[in-house]
């Protein structure tokens, strides 16, 4: 299993856009979209789970592409070291 991050999406992006995006290229085990507390809207990013090889046909496809007229950056999520993203 993957974790994947998603980043440079647009603020109206819901739970179930994330999901749809990402099934095409397999099972998406869990997804989780950062939204703010207060206004609920997202906050530009999320992270999803998927297998290794759907992971890395996923990254391959979106990477880059147009989502709602901003490009996507999604990658394999980077480990914490002290409290800070590598």
């Amino acid at each position: 299993m993957k974790k994947l991050f998603i980043g440079n999406l647009p603020a109206s992006t819901r739970e179930e856009d994330l999901q749809a995006l990402l099934s095409e290229f397999g099972v998406v085990r869990s997804s989780k979209l950062v939204t703010d507390v207060f206004s609920g809207q997202c906050k530009g990013f999320g992270f999803a789970e998927m297998e290794g090889h759907e992971a890395r046909a996923a990254i391959t496809g979106l990477d880059g592409k147009d989502f709602n007229g901003k490009p996507l950056k999604i990658s394999f999520e980077s480990p914490k070291v002290g409290g800070r993203r590598r």
